[in-house]
């Protein structure tokens, strides 16, 4: 089972390009905070996504998925809460669309995704978790 203290070494595995990336936001918020490291890793994303440079997109969202089946609760809550919609927020405060990476993902991140759309709009009271989907 896939625990907290697995995730930033299994990032990093996913994309290795973003390791320059992670060392700046550790250097200047701590190696602790990986939902702020999130909202890096959303904005690194959406830069690639924009330069057409996808390559890392399969790993990526592998580890995305793999956090959501083999992660624990924390480790599944951070896939949806720290990243899925780091990059929600981040995508759709840009002038593209968050929904251009949801092609990319999944099954069980596309449920998370889904899930996160309906809570923000109020359909859920709370964000599912992905273990019982």
């Amino acid at each position: 089972m896939i625990t907290k203290s697995d995730i930033a070494a299994l990032w990093l595995e996913a994309c290795p390009s973003f390791r320059q990336a992670f060392i700046e936001s550790c250097a200047s918020h701590g190696d602790d905070l990986l939902y702020i490291h999130a909202g890096a890793f959303a904005e690194y994303v959406l830069t690639l996504h924009r330069s057409q440079q996808r390559a890392e997109f399969p790993t990526i969202v592998a580890f995305i998925e793999r956090l959501h089946t083999d992660g624990d609760h924390d480790t599944r809550e951070f896939a949806t809460i720290g990243l899925l919609e780091g990059i929600q927020t981040i995508w759709s405060h840009s002038d593209l669309s968050a929904d251009e990476f949801l092609p990319f993902l999944l099954p069980v991140s596309t449920a998370a995704w889904h899930g996160l759309n309906q809570f923000m709009a109020g359909e859920i009271p709370i964000v599912p978790d992905t273990i019982h989907q």
